[in-house]
């Protein structure tokens, strides 16, 4: 139930439509409550009456019918800018950023105001009565009306400067940046644990497991692993899990085997198969790569010979040696889970660090081409991360990226001073990854092979 609330979260954080529905919700309780107040408090009160709108019917029905109209007016304005800016930070960075531009609260905010004032007025405005049997006129209302139009005029000059500020490249690498670090420390332990985990003994799924079909096509966006331990424990079973947040599925794939295949039933398969929820895009929610993914997309747009912005592309490749550099730090989770006896319940396809480096710098190494300072940048990227890698798969994985990238400057760096420059970020990020080796520092050569000369790092006596 969790993970299928923090899904519905996620998507509700992602939708253009949940703060204005709030903040409309919210001013239609505010009309209610001052409509009250001055039915109750303000017209008997000579002092308050003072304080507060103290005009007649008809003056109160022109403000409010001005306040409403404009406000709906601005609303329609916003709405087309939003749009403009939208289309045009989709054409430069990418289209799948256009998710993080609908959950920008700041947007939302400006929105709903302008709806929450506009249904304000128009509440209090069906209640003015000025005949010659009825007279009333809500003062407070109408004061706090006219509050709320010059507070939306307040919030449409935040909007014109947050709308420029939000399409600018470098805040919008850090927006996405932040998102993967949040999604790093949400899927990741916060210390990176220094015993040995000892691998349980695993049942033969293969040759006495039973095939778990998906129940939908789409993309995996979250599994729910108490709901499958629970499922499990109570039936007995082992499970092993053959897809993880971000793969894509087709109906009737499998995406878990269960183990022993006498106990399962056509019931059982629908209750495992409803714990992996699908839906038509990737989420952050418990997909790290999907984060990483639209970093590195924004990055090969720059790289694009129809862009040609390798700043940005370099913004990007420092945001992601930061994400990776705090994933150094962290343990990732082992996948295995047993129950309260201490039984086998769980085999995760578990997310690694290799496949995380792999995401990273695969494919911008492969359109850096001949962007010197991109090669550069990415082998700079390398030995800031070294300096945080605790794990041997992480440094080998790091290690091996850098001698590609090595290897790909070769075929596309034609300058002799531009090969040196690349070659001395080389050995500074081997040298970087092989300081922190258990049996002591290594000595990297231009080449990547690694001794340990121990003598040669003797003080003299």
């Amino acid at each position: 139930m969790t993970t299928k609330l923090a899904t519905l979260w996620e998507k509700l954080r992602s939708s253009m439509w949940l703060l204005p529905t709030l903040l409309a919700a919210g001013a239609s309780l505010l009309a209610a409550i001052t409509l009250a107040l001055d039915e109750k408090v303000i017209e008997p009160n000579v002092f308050l009456a003072g304080v507060v709108y103290t005009g007649g019917p008809d003056g109160a029905r022109e403000v409010l019918s001005i306040i409403a109209g404009s406000m709906i007016g601005i609303a329609g304005v916003t709405f087309s800018i939003t749009i403009v800016a939208f289309s045009l930070a989709a054409t430069q960075l990418g289209p799948r950023l256009l998710r993080s531009f609908m959950r920008d609260t700041g947007n939302q905010l400006v929105l709903g105001t302008f709806i929450g004032t506009f249904i304000f007025c128009i509440l209090v405005l069906r209640v003015v009565r000025g005949t010659d049997e009825v007279t009333f006129v809500p003062h407070l209302s109408v004061t706090v009306g006219v509050a709320l139009g010059i507070a939306s005029l307040g919030v449409l000059i935040y909007f014109i400067h947050h709308v420029s500020w939000l399409i600018q490249a470098p805040n919008v690498v850090a927006a996405v940046a932040a998102e993967l670090e949040e999604a790093v420390a949400r899927l990741f332990p916060d210390e990176i644990a220094r015993g040995a985990s000892v691998q349980p003994a695993v049942p033969d799924f293969d040759g006495h497991g039973a095939p778990i079909p998906a129940r939908a096509t789409g993309y995996l966006q979250a599994v729910d692993g108490e709901r499958l331990l629970k499922t499990a424990s109570r039936h007995g079973l082992a499970l092993r899990l053959m897809r993880r947040p971000g793969h894509f599925m087709i109906e009737g794939g499998v995406i878990a085997v269960a183990w022993p295949a006498g106990r399962i039933t056509d019931g059982l398969r629908r209750e495992v198969a409803g714990a992996f929820i699908t839906g038509p895009q990737r989420t952050p929610t418990q997909d790290a790569e999907f984060a990483v993914g639209q970093l590195v997309e924004v990055a090969l747009r720059a790289l694009s010979p129809g862009i040609n912005d390798p700043y940005t592309a370099i913004n990007c490749i420092d945001r992601l040696a930061a994400a990776l550099a705090r994933l150094a730090r962290r343990e990732v989770p082992s996948p295995y889970r047993c129950d309260e006896a201490g039984h086998l319940r769980l085999v995760a396809d578990p997310l690694s660090y290799r496949s995380m480096v792999d995401a990273a710098f695969n494919q911008i190494r492969q359109a850096a081409g001949g962007q010197v300072a991109v090669i550069v940048r990415l082998l700079e990227a390398i030995a800031l991360i070294g300096e945080h890698v605790h794990d041997d798969d992480f440094r080998q994985a790091l290690a091996e990226q850098a001698g590609l990238i090595m290897e790909a400057s070769r075929a596309s760096v034609a300058g002799e001073r531009d090969r040196r420059d690349v070659a001395t970020r080389y050995t500074a990020a081997m040298r970087a990854l092989g300081t922190r080796t258990p049996s002591g520092p290594l000595t990297v050569g231009a080449d990547g092979s690694g001794s340990r000369p121990d003598a040669a790092w003797r003080c003299p006596a």
